[in-house]
């Protein structure tokens, strides 16, 4: 029989990890944190883990492999040359893993997004790639995640990795990277869409696969752009092989309690919508909805090791946040507490006025406004409002200072980060309004004066 592949995805990490197998045993790539939904899903199979592979030491998120691999007797896949503190079968360029008579996999060296990177080929007559954080669809991932020294050398190794998985590889070979979903792990952010590939296509349009050697360095390094700060803290704790998840629930705050964190200068966070916590909020918690790239932008903010409490409608939504933290290494939320702002509080709710790009356009011509831009930096050179402020979310914390006292309207590409922004804000004493809308839709069409430091640079 062919064999099965099983996709686990993580969208708010941008990732992907696979379970592959034969009806009897299989082999798992690049597991997250929270090793129950890959332990369920072989149990839903009636299969057994033999084998779990690891493309890299990953940068994004703390990897389940290790405790994966304790909790069901397999052999856990590693790099030979990567430096651990754990017992691993060490693996190298080209070895011939035999999961099963049916499940052949060959190990390709592929350093790029890492200088010991590995991908992984199945063979036979439906052949695959395991490709990490090498080949993604319609990009590669980014060289820059081991300091900027390494850059450039990484950046010529992730182009010539392509062409080797190109070569080597026959036209047909499905291509099922980890990174590229969104993860800020891609060199680019345009393969957040695309749910497949073959070789024969990345040859047609992946850049490193389409365009001559120094080109494609140019536009990879060019492209570059911050990545979460949390991901300096991944290598070390993926490198000492982390233990199991902890799942268990966080203890329940009473309103005292919440007092107490909040006045200690501890994170609370408000896991709920931004248009639920602007009709109503605790003064001085934050939102960060569960709706986005939740535990991205709480990991990229919060100031490692700050307590947090997460604040929510019902039991089941803090518990996914918990899961969602687990998976960077945020562990054991210090308390949780769930139903409404009310019951979290016995004082005065705060508010958030949200408003649309054409409301900011209205209000330009009565009053003077500050328009504060939260988005990343390529976002802004692609497109802003003329005389905007640029403070991008992850330097907001750090430069408070710069942020005008006066009116201020906050927008990003949706809303999701203008209300974490402006709750920031409002925690600080400013007046501010989040423009709750699409950049892309609704600016230019509302009549707001747009410039491109693209078009100035051309």
């Amino acid at each position: 029989m062919s064999p099965s592949i099983i996709v686990i995805d993580t969208p708010s990490l941008g990732d992907r990890s696979y379970l592959v197998h034969d009806g009897q045993v299989g082999f798992v790539v690049d597991p997250q944190r929270d090793t129950d939904r890959v332990l369920a899903a072989a149990a839903d199979a009636g299969i057994r883990i033999t084998h779990v592979l690891e493309t890299h030491i990953h940068n994004d998120y703390v990897t389940g492999g290790y405790a994966l691999a304790q909790q069901t007797g397999a052999e856990y896949l590693v790099n030979a040359d990567d430096v651990v503190s754990f017992d691993r079968v060490p693996v190298h360029d080209g070895d011939l893993i035999d999961v099963s008579p049916t499940l052949q996999v060959r190990v390709i060296h592929t350093p790029g997004h890492t200088f010991t990177h590995l991908s992984y080929a199945l063979e036979g007559s439906e052949p695959v790639v395991f490709s990490g954080g090498s080949l993604l669809y319609g990009s590669t991932g980014r060289p820059d995640l081991l300091g900027a020294s390494h850059t450039h050398e990484l950046a010529h190794h992730q182009y010539a990795s392509a062409h080797r998985l190109a070569h080597e590889l026959p036209d047909e070979t499905q291509v099922m990277p980890t990174h590229g979903f969104g993860s800020f792990c891609s060199a680019t952010t345009t393969t957040a869409g695309a749910t497949g590939s073959t070789i024969g296509q990345e040859k047609l349009f992946n850049p490193a696969l389409s365009k001559d050697e120094e080109a494609y360095v140019a536009e990879i390094v060019a492209g570059l752009d911050a990545y979460p700060a949390y991901y300096v803290h991944m290598g070390p704790a993926n490198s000492a092989g982390p233990v199991a998840a902890d799942l268990s629930a966080p203890q329940q705050a009473d309103k005292t309690e919440l007092r107490r964190r909040l006045d200690a200068g501890e994170w609370l966070v408000d896991l709920r919508t931004r248009t639920a916590f602007a009709a109503g909020h605790v003064p001085g918690t934050f939102n960060v909805g569960l709706d986005g790239q939740f535990s991205t932008y709480l990991g990229w903010l919060i100031p490692w090791g700050t307590p947090v409490t997460l604040l929510g409608d019902t039991p089941e939504q803090v518990a996914e946040a918990q899961r969602e933290l687990v998976r960077i290494g945020i562990d054991s939320p210090a308390a949780a507490a769930t139903g409404a702002p009310e019951d979290w509080t016995d004082g005065p709710l705060g508010q958030l006025q949200l408003a649309s790009f054409a409301d900011l356009e209205q209000v330009r011509h009565h009053r003077e406004v500050v328009v504060l831009d939260v988005r990343r930096l390529s976002e802004w050179r692609e497109s802003h409002i003329d005389g905007a402020v640029h403070i991008p979310l992850h330097s907001l914390l750090e430069r408070l200072a710069d942020v005008p006292r006066a009116e201020i309207w906050i927008h990003c590409a949706g809303g999701y980060r203008a209300s974490i922004a402006a709750s920031f804000l409002l925690a600080n004493g400013h007046h501010v309004v989040s423009v709750n809308g699409s950049f892309a839709e609704s600016a230019a069409a509302a009549g707001l004066p747009l410039v491109s430091e693209l078009v100035a640079q051309a």
